[in-house]
């Protein structure tokens, strides 16, 4: 990929690393601990610190942890930008996915190594079933995750349909 276009995904991802890091900042300073603050019927606002991984996964496993997903966001991280950086220019698509769910993995990263929990704060339910909180940079992971998805279902049916031509 060329350097001008490699840095448009490089200046995107730093942006949501960015605001994945303010938001959280705030969060921790205007919220309390597990109380949540009512935005809308089915959306709070509610500080949540989380040591495990999605849905809490090993939260409670003594500590160990933080090293684990830190190192294991860290490979991620390094496989994401060696990927990003051997696309070609048309595969902006793959781009903008690789950068989103680069931006969360290193927004999350950032988290595990200076305070030992993921900061979480957004807080959606229905009636009383509540979804995990979570944050920019888990947000940016599923959307760029259901990009890649989208991507790859799609390169499958144009081959199936190229094949059957």
């Amino acid at each position: 990929m060329k350097t001008s276009t490699l840095l448009r995904w490089f200046s995107l991802t730093l942006l949501l690393i960015l605001l994945d890091q303010v938001t959280k900042i705030w969060a921790d300073s205007a919220l309390q601990l597990y109380r949540p603050v009512e935005i809308t019927p089915f959306f709070n606002l509610m500080l949540a610190y989380n040591p495990g991984a999605a849905f809490s996964f090993l939260s409670d496993a003594g500590g160990w942890q933080r090293w684990f997903f830190s190192l294991l966001s860290l490979v991620v991280s390094v496989v994401l930008i060696v990927w990003l950086t051997r696309l070609k220019v048309n595969e902006k698509g793959m781009a903008a996915s690789l950068s989103l769910i680069l931006a969360g993995a290193i927004g999350n990263l950032i988290d595990r190594l200076a305070y030992g929990h993921v900061i979480d704060f957004l807080d959606l339910y229905y009636k009383s079933h509540h979804w995990p909180a979570f944050n920019i940079a888990d947000s940016v992971i599923c959307i760029g995750a259901v990009i890649m998805i989208a991507l790859t279902l799609r390169e499958g049916k144009d081959e199936k349909k190229n094949e059957s031509e």
